[in-house]
């Protein structure tokens, strides 16, 4: 079951919208300095609007987790991942932290989607409706992509079966203007065909 042409091009459209987050690897390491000739370097995958912004916030982790700063840190590497595949619906689970007004919490959530950024973009979307929570307050711990069997939410759940089915909502077929009257004897009917 593949994709027509213009599906594809929507499909893309959407990815390349400015507003849309993105995947990104970004790779670093202290300065190298007489005591440490050759330090370490560490590799973050981080989602963002462009790589300025992927930059950004791996600095802002990496002074929090190893102490180190833009200041007296390199770049080495800024790469933007794409998934190859995007026909697909999947499962994909990221667990999270996020500052609200009354302290820290960590969540598990779970989104079917066509791609992990795809699921990362409505995680984000979610929590700015239902918890106030904007793009610098929140932090992504951990994501991966499950199987049907593994899914936990009821929310996921009831999307998973193949024999999924939704009702057509209510319909009014216009009349002709010849047909028209100004009163009628019986209600309309907005069901079925």
């Amino acid at each position: 079951m593949g994709l027509s042409t213009a599906q594809k091009q929507k499909i893309t459209q959407f990815y390349q919208n400015k507003n849309t987050l993105r995947q990104f690897i970004v790779a670093a390491r202290p300065q190298p300095t007489e005591a440490v000739p050759n330090p370490p370097i560490y590799k973050m995958k981080l989602w963002a609007k462009n790589s300025v912004v992927a930059v950004s916030r791996y600095w802002y982790f990496m002074g929090k987790l190893r102490k180190i700063k833009k200041a007296s840190g390199e770049i080495i590497h800024v790469q933007e991942v794409t998934e190859r595949s995007c026909s697909r619906i999947r499962n994909f689970a990221i667990w999270i932290r996020y500052n609200s007004r009354s302290g820290i919490h960590n969540m598990y959530k779970e989104y079917r989607g066509t791609s992990l950024v795809h699921a990362v973009n409505q995680m984000y979307a979610e929590m700015a409706s239902r918890h106030m929570a904007d793009f610098s307050r929140i932090h992504i711990v951990k994501t991966a992509e499950i199987s049907n069997e593994q899914v936990k939410r009821d929310h996921t759940l009831q999307f998973i079966d193949d024999d999924v089915k939704f009702p057509l909502k209510r319909h009014n077929i216009k009349k002709d203007a010849q047909d028209k009257t100004l009163f009628s004897l019986s209600r309309p009917v907005t069901y079925g065909w």
